[in-house]
């Protein structure tokens, strides 16, 4: 709804006779989900099955604002706890009709020279003639203009609910399109099943926020259902599911989802869902535990699930035509539910050269977020106390700078040593808790805060190992060697990938194909 200002001027223009544009309407008789309250007011009327009703498809704001003051109506702001009066707006009798006539501030006029736009309306012929006779012209003449008001509308009937959100769409260019999820919450709403796929779905992200998996996008959720009615998850095959089978798999599928989500969080230790190389991957996992009808995969299809898993968070698998690329996988999920394992068409390089090549920290890339899921896996210790285990919070994995991230050698210290440009390494990053990091080690080289923690911490030497580093000398640490760091840590990051991944000939050919090029060169 628009600002008390905004609706003053609508109503000078209407007062003035000027255009203010074209209310367009969808006259229809399905049921969707509606706004019945507006600033505070009940709107009356029920819509029972087979009544036609208009749908607002252009004018909402223009509509809401004509409503909220005609009726004077009182609106709470929910972004800036406001209250704003739609009663104060005022008719100027002085003003000439080239000055604006209709205003919200009248603290310097008398109080007969002007009249609310609610008393003009309603007020009777007794009050109105309270007014001095010389502004009684102007009283009949601008509540008759507003009463006579032509508002252009084009009424749209009969049209199916994707050619009312195309014209939606199209005449709404320079504003906010529609969500396939808005679009859907509408689609789908039904009040005698007390289903409205907005407050469902605040209720699974409300659910799965007292696990820290409270970013899992709505996209995510549609896709699930989608894939678990057809097999398929496109915008288009999800806005023509009917209405009774998306509500009747809704329960199947937010269920699936807490399953995988539990999945994610018991057998591959992510801690939250910021972590997750690609949100998709919460699709083909709720795919899995809706059909396989279990929450407890055999051994074959734990196997196969990991795999698959790290394939797709190493091998980029979601970073473009994520639906059609999830309908592929939903059918390699088929055969993991089978036991049998499926064939894939990309190659995954464990190897530390490549581990070298595209191991540049940034948080936004799921090849680096799926090597810090395997550091998460591990559940590392803080380097002062072995019994405490690093808090990972979703608050804090905005940003490459997130205090969960530390440099060990730090960058202040490897640009004094001339490794600036290695700096910024996932094989340098550990992943600790926030007072750690800032306080405590700051810009000291490696062998000195070791000293310090090392004498706070008897088990510092398991502690480095949770952290995938290995003894403190061998690793060049106690020396600030920065490059025999650097190969060892990619060393067992490469290891821990090899575990992860059953080797197929998809993988041999990749290697056997560098080989041959390095052999070229």
């Amino acid at each position: 709804m628009w600002s008390v200002a905004e609706a003053a001027a609508l109503m000078d223009s209407i007062i003035k006779g000027y255009p203010i544009g074209t209310f367009i309407f969808w006259k229809t008789k399905e049921r969707l989900r509606s706004v019945r309250n507006l600033g505070g007011i009940e709107l009356s009327g029920h819509q029972k099955k087979g009544d036609l009703v208009n749908y607002v498809l252009d004018g909402q704001q223009r509509l809401t604002s004509l409503f909220a003051c005609f009726k004077g109506a009182e609106v709470s702001r929910a972004d800036s706890n406001k209250v704003d009066d739609f009663s104060k707006i005022y008719v100027d009798l002085d003003a000439d009709e080239d000055d604006q006539i209709v205003v919200t501030d009248m603290s310097d006029k008398g109080g007969m020279s002007f009249i609310s736009i609610l008393h003009l309306l309603n007020g009777g012929t007794t009050m109105l003639a309270k007014y001095p006779e010389h502004y009684h012209e102007k009283l009949d003449s601008y509540k008759e203009r507003i009463q006579s008001y032509q508002y252009p509308i084009i009424s749209i009937s009969d049209a199916a609910i994707d050619v009312a959100t195309e014209i939606f769409t199209r005449i709404n260019v320079g504003g906010k399109p529609l969500t396939v999820f808005e679009i859907m919450v509408a689609k789908t709403f039904d009040a005698d099943k007390d289903f409205d796929l907005s407050e469902k779905y605040d209720e699974l992200i409300d659910e799965l926020k007292t696990r820290d998996y409270e970013t899992i996008p709505d996209s995510a959720v549609l896709q699930t259902v989608a894939i678990i009615i057809s097999g398929e998850c496109s915008k288009k095959v999800i806005l023509k599911i009917d209405k009774e089978k998306f509500i009747g798999a809704w329960s199947v599928a937010t269920d699936a989802i807490k399953a995988a989500v539990g999945y994610f969080l018991d057998v591959y230790r992510i801690p939250v869902s910021k972590l997750l190389p690609y949100p998709a991957l919460i699709v083909p996992f709720a795919y899995f535990f809706a059909n396989a009808k279990t929450r407890r995969p055999t051994v074959k299809q734990k196997k196969y699930l990991r795999d698959f898993f790290w394939r797709c968070s190493l091998g980029n698998r979601y970073s473009s035509a994520v639906e059609s690329k999830l309908a592929q996988d939903a059918k390699r999920i088929d055969k993991i539910i089978s036991e049998e394992l499926p064939s894939y068409d990309w190659a995954i390089d464990s190897s530390v050269d490549f581990i070298t090549d595209n191991g540049e920290f940034r948080t936004g890339r799921s090849y680096i977020k799926a090597i810090l899921c395997i550091l998460a896996f591990l559940q590392p210790r803080s380097f002062g106390d072995y019994d405490h285990i690093v808090n990972v919070s979703n608050d804090w994995l905005h940003r490459s700078d997130s205090k969960n991230y530390h440099h060990f050698f730090p960058k202040a210290y490897l640009k004094k040593v001339g490794w600036q440009d290695w700096a910024n390494h996932i094989a340098n990053i550990t992943i600790v808790d926030d007072h750690l990091n800032k306080r405590e080690i700051g810009a000291k080289p490696p062998s000195s805060y070791m000293k310090q923690f090392s004498k706070v911490n008897r088990k510092l030497g398991d502690t480095m190992k949770t952290h995938l580093i290995g003894d403190l000398h061998d690793f060049g640490v106690l020396k600030n060697d920065y490059e025999l760091f650097f190969d060892k840590r990619l060393l067992l990051i490469s290891e821990e990938i090899k575990k992860r991944i059953i080797e197929q000939d998809v993988d041999k050919n990749r290697q056997e194909s560098i080989v041959d090029d390095e052999v070229a060169i």
